[in-house]
């Protein structure tokens, strides 16, 4: 479903204009209903609100005994949003310090989800996955 990266530039009040390109896929799958949350990774996790209803069921229900701070982590953290007329969300400025973001980030697509990421943050995870080779169970996919 969504796929590719776009560094994006937040504005002075936090907030985060969407990509044109993606607009209208986000406004078919969820209308505009997204919901921003942290992750254990150091970024946000954006999901349309039909992905994000999916995890919150499996964080809800299913979460084995012993994970509740996961689960208040990214539940506690949530913030349902719908994007406005320019295509823009808001980032509150906890989660915009949780992930470290200032002004130049990166939306990285997830397939159902997104990621917003810190731009030089986003690099070194990048690099460091680069250098570490190919996952083993990969190279009969892609090829060594």
């Amino acid at each position: 479903m969504f796929e590719g990266s776009y560094p994006l530039t937040l504005d002075a009040k936090g907030r985060l204009t969407i990509p044109l390109e993606l607009r209208a896929s986000i406004e078919e799958v969820c209308g505009g209903h997204l919901t921003l949350s942290r992750h254990f990774a150091p970024c946000l996790r954006l999901y349309p609100r039909p992905e994000w209803d999916k995890w919150k069921t499996f964080l809800v229900d299913k979460l084995p005994l012993g994970l509740e701070g996961s689960r208040r982590l990214i539940i506690g953290s949530a913030n349902s949003m719908q994007m406005d007329a320019a295509g823009r969300i808001l980032i509150s400025p906890l989660l915009r310090r949780a992930a470290k973001l200032d002004r130049k980030v990166v939306l990285l697509c997830d397939v159902s989800r997104f990621e917003i990421w810190d731009e030089d943050t986003l690099t070194r995870h990048w690099d460091d996955q680069a250098d570490a080779g190919m996952p083993e169970m990969l190279t009969g996919v892609f090829g060594a």
